[in-house]
C-alpha cells in the first residue's frame, strides 16, 4: 500500500493546483464581458452590444423564453456588423441586420431586450457581472 501513497498525493495535489487556479483566473476577470471576450471563445456567437453591455441570443434559456414579454419601447437599432470584439459600440452587433429595431419590454423585465427580425421577436440576455 505504501508504495501507491506518493502517487495519491501527487495527483490529489495536481487536482487541487488546478482548481485553485481556475478560482483565480475567474476572480481577475472585473467587470461585464466584452464583445472580445465573448468572441474569443465562441466564434459565432449571436450578440450586440446596448450601453456597454453585451446582450446575447437567449433562444435556448428556457426561464426568458417563458417570461410573458410584450413589445414596449424602441431603444435602438443596429447600425452596424462585426465579427471584430475590438471594434465593438453600441449599436454593433454580429448576426441581426444593420436596421434591426431592439425593444424593451413593457414593464422593463430587468436585462431582456427583444429583436424583431422580419417580424419575428428574438429575446436577448443582458451578460452583466454579479
Amino acid at each position: 500500500m505504501n508504495k501507491y501513497r506518493i502517487p495519491v498525493i501527487l495527483l490529489f495535489l495536481l487536482i487541487l493546483g488546478a482548481c485553485n487556479e481556475e478560482k483565480i483566473v475567474f476572480i481577475e476577470q472585473e467587470g461585464n464581458p466584452t464583445a472580445e471576450e465573448i468572441l474569443s471563445k465562441i466564434k459565432n456567437a449571436d450578440i450586440f452590444e446596448y450601453k456597454r453591455i453585451i446582450y446575447k441570443n437567449a433562444e435556448e434559456v428556457e426561464w426568458v423564453q417563458e417570461l410573458d414579454l410584450e413589445l414596449g419601447k424602441v431603444v435602438t437599432e443596429i447600425t452596424e456588423q462585426s465579427q471584430n470584439g475590438k471594434g465593438f459600440t453600441s449599436g454593433v452587433a454580429t448576426k441581426l441586420p444593420v436596421g434591426t429595431k431592439i425593444y424593451e419590454p413593457s414593464g422593463g423585465k430587468g436585462l431582456v431586450l427583444i429583436a424583431v427580425v422580419y417580424g419575428e421577436e428574438i429575446r436577448y440576455l443582458g451578460l452583466v457581472e454579479g
